[in-house]
């Protein structure tokens, strides 16, 4: 089916049209098989993966239990990108993940909102805003990102932050609302936790 424009154009729209309810349902469909999964089962996961989501490059691993509204359908990874745990995708219009971007556990990342108003919320509307998420970004876990946000490459966003505004590149943002801390610098090329120096066998892919 052709997917009605407002569900990706940011406009309010009736989420219960029996076409989408349908394309929707196929989609679920598919992340219940990947969930039954066992451990063992590494190249049915990755075939799966690849029938759910829009794109998925090379190298990605989703640990189950996954959740998407959509089953991944609006859902754009590059190669090498790590889920732990319960990673939720509210992928009701498009998320684009860049390449080594990794999840901790319980991470949501939610591209649908409900208006503000309780009379258009009382009548099921619902608007989406693309998430755009860069290269290489860490994510801890409990991390939340709501609708319409851009963050950029190489950025770490700490354990239970709530992204409610564009985050740059090369930062350590933390907080709710999800402030940058500071900027990624020569003591992170140095020392990988607090006072825990880094082996010289790991400084040479440093950048």
């Amino acid at each position: 089916m052709t997917e009605p424009k407002e569900m990706h154009n940011g406009d309010l729209y009736l989420p219960d049209d029996p076409e989408i309810l349908a394309t929707q349902q196929q989609a679920m469909e598919l992340l219940y098989d990947y969930n039954q999964t066992r451990p063992s089962e590494q190249d049915k996961r990755n075939a799966l993966l690849t029938q759910m989501l829009a794109e998925i490059g090379d190298g990605c691993y989703i640990e189950p239990p996954f959740h998407a509204n959509f089953g991944g359908h609006h859902v754009h990874f590059g190669d090498h990108v790590y889920a732990n745990f319960n990673l939720t995708l509210v992928d009701d219009t498009h998320i684009y993940v860049g390449s080594h971007t990794m999840f901790g556990p319980n991470v949501t990342i939610a591209s649908a909102g409900h208006p503000i108003l309780p009379s258009l919320r009382a009548k099921g509307y619902q608007y989406n805003m693309p998430i755009h998420i860069g290269e290489n970004c860490w994510f801890g876990a409990g991390a939340v990102v709501v609708p319409g946000v851009t963050i950029g490459d190489n950025t770490v966003i700490g354990a239970g932050s709530v992204v409610t505004k564009d985050i740059p590149s090369n930062v350590v943002a933390v907080g709710n609302p999800c402030r940058v801390m500071r900027e990624i610098n020569d003591h992170d090329r140095e020392y990988y936790f607090k006072d825990r120096r880094m082996d010289s066998q790991h400084l040479p892919d440093m950048q």
